[in-house]
């Protein structure tokens, strides 16, 4: 019985950071702004804290991932004077997962020489940790002519350490988040 409770804990565990591995992504805009006069972007770069979080490799992922969803939106990268400023910002925090499972035994039964009857109930309780990093990247894009801030999105997710696939889960995450941004893509 104490390995079907663990068994399903375990079980429990695996859904849990299951779900948890999909991003959750937020946008929000200006409806004052007027998106047809965006022809052109820059990246104004990272914040500072980005660093300690997310190494240069992924940084260049993810600018990347963004310039080409830009690009599909008809926009053209400009080092200088362009009509957006883009800015990044990365965070991760340590998050912990717990779950816990209770068996119960007992009840009725035939108990041996004294026939049918009450049988004494026990519990068990099997209690779980499990610590995971959930990053968050947030993508600011500023109309440069006014100076104010007229697109945000938001990624949530859960960080895996594995780097195999890291790419291209980049660049579906961003490209989830930027079927938000109120510029239609060019066919």
């Amino acid at each position: 019985m104490k390995k079907t409770a663990k068994r399903l804990g375990l079980a429990m565990l695996m859904l849990m950071i299951g779900l948890t591995g999909f991003a959750q992504v937020k946008s929000d805009y200006s409806k004052e702004a007027d998106f047809s006069k965006i022809r052109t972007y820059s990246f104004a770069g990272w914040q500072k804290e980005s660093g300690d979080v997310i190494n240069e490799i992924d940084q260049k992922r993810i600018q990347n991932a963004i310039a080409a969803e830009l690009e599909k939106r008809g926009l053209e990268y400009k080092e200088d004077n362009a009509d957006a400023v883009v800015t990044l910002f990365a965070v991760v925090d340590t998050k912990t997962s717990r779950s816990s499972y209770t068996s119960f035994n007992g009840g009725y039964g035939y108990r041996g020489r004294w026939g049918w009857g009450a049988m004494p109930l026990t519990a068990t309780t099997q209690y779980t940790e499990y610590d995971y990093r959930v990053g968050t990247l947030v993508i600011d894009m500023y109309d440069n002519g006014e100076k104010e801030l007229i697109w945000q999105g938001v990624i949530s997710s859960t960080v895996k350490e594995n780097p195999k696939n890291r790419e291209k889960r980049i660049q579906r995450r961003v490209a989830k988040l930027f079927k938000q941004i109120p510029i239609e893509v060019v066919k």
